[in-house]
């Protein structure tokens, strides 16, 4: 595998017979960000937020097999406008109360053309969908791996589908930023 940068297919597939990113691996939530993009006013308005409260681990297996765990707390959404956070907080969006955490679950990584595919599920509001997206991975020469990614999703699919006059979008982006250390 190179030294550093971006991992490629066939780093990914040299994995089992080299094992240079086996073992457990822990989020780095300093480093590492989880935000979101929606638009609102019939798609007018961008609404823009983030995630404060972030955890996370991973684990490759010395025959390449990749399985982890991202959280962020429901709660820790943070749009720079306080009502509207206490909104997203309710229950017509994300129930914090009720439903304290956010999860992206990673049951596998496999090579693709650009990047890696990435499978395993999302649970919000207790609902737990299947979920695919593209990513891309860095190994660096600190001993960090990063993964970089957008995952669209259809908030409606949560149980999240407040909107007055249809002004918000049922469509959003989570975009992704993992930085791994050795756990």
């Amino acid at each position: 595998m190179a030294p550093a940068g971006q991992v490629t297919a066939s780093d990914l597939r040299a994995m089992p017979t080299d094992a240079a990113l086996a073992g457990s691996w822990t989020l780095d939530p300093s480093r590492s960000s989880i935000s979101l993009r929606s638009k609102s006013m019939w798609g007018l308005a961008p609404v823009k937020g983030s995630f404060r409260e972030i955890a996370g681990t991973g684990t490759v297996s010395p025959d390449g097999q990749v399985s982890g765990i991202i959280t962020a707390a429901a709660a820790s959404v943070d749009t720079k406008i306080a009502k509207r956070d206490a909104h997203l907080r309710s229950a017509d969006f994300f129930d914090a109360d009720a439903h304290p955490h956010i999860t992206v679950r990673v049951a596998g990584i496999t090579p693709a053309s650009q990047g890696v595919t990435v499978t395993g599920t999302l649970t919000v509001r207790d609902r737990t969908r299947p979920l695919t997206f593209g990513a891309t991975v860095s190994a660096l020469d600190t001993g960090e791996v990063w993964l970089d990614a957008e995952i669209q999703v259809n908030r409606a699919d949560y149980g999240m589908t407040w909107s007055p006059m249809r002004m918000a979008s049922m469509h959003n982006t989570i975009t992704i930023h993992a930085v791994f250390t050795r756990g």
